[in-house]
């Protein structure tokens, strides 16, 4: 029987959200509770909220010796926070500082998207392959070969890149059109209803690399039953099965 790549048995969501809620969603909800609901310091809380960004950049310095990307970014934008926390401490200017965070997410991922080395896709490679070798050398022979799944990279970490970028134009006519304390709780609903549209825009991408993983892996490993099966062992050679 020839072996098939198991289906992944997480929902497309989660697959999607995974990466994103642990290096990015976390962080910024943290530094958001410290501060918008305990009181601390800006500063304070940017740093607290940096934490997880750190363990996780350096468990991947150790163990892959390269560097979480959507992590060293949550390090990058939390330290642009601390720098602009010292600015003015106008309201308005507070509430659209704070734009600046998701701006910096935003653009980063879409200049990522065009670099080739699309950020959030990258993120999202772990999760989708499962670590299964067959899974993992399909995805690679993918980024280099296909066209079509180099779109749908790029498709999809677009889609995230530039809902970031929307929220915080959104956030900063906000901040200087709408009362302050509109804003205070406007701002999260921006963020939130970013990342719905991110999801939803990202969500054909993310199928179509999904299809293409699983049609490539399976081809491989067909490929190799056949191969076995057409090929005649020498007397006294063990025969290899695919089970």
């Amino acid at each position: 029987m020839d072996k098939k790549p198991t289906a992944p048995t997480t929902s497309p969501v989660m697959l999607v959200l995974r990466p994103l809620v642990v290096d990015i969603g976390i962080p910024l909800a943290v530094s958001y509770l410290l501060h918008s609901v305990l009181g601390l310091s800006q500063i304070v809380s940017l740093v607290l909220s940096s934490v997880l960004p750190v363990v996780r950049t350096v468990a991947s310095l150790v163990s892959r010796r390269s560097v979480n990307r959507l992590a060293g970014l949550m390090l990058l934008v939390n330290t642009v926070g601390i720098g602009l926390s010292l600015v003015s401490g106008d309201a308005r200017l507070a509430v659209a500082k704070d734009g600046a965070l998701s701006s910096v997410v935003g653009i980063a991922m879409v200049w990522s998207a065009f670099a080739g080395q699309p950020m959030v896709s990258a993120g999202l490679k772990p999760v989708l392959t499962k670590g299964e070798p067959v899974r993992i050398a399909a995805w690679d022979r993918l980024s280099v070969g296909s066209a079509r799944f180099r779109r749908a990279e790029r498709g999809f970490t677009l889609a995230w890149g530039l809902s970031l970028v929307g929220e915080c134009a959104a956030r900063v006519v906000g901040a200087y059109t709408l009362p302050v304390s509109t804003m205070a709780w406007l701002s999260t609903v921006f963020l939130l209803g970013a990342f719905v549209v991110a999801f939803i825009a990202g969500a054909p991408f993310h199928n179509r690399i999904e299809k293409l993983v699983e049609a490539e892996a399976e081809a491989a490993v067909s490929g190799v039953a056949e191969r076995l099966e057409t090929e005649d062992p020498a007397p006294g050679d063990p025969v290899i099965t695919v089970a």
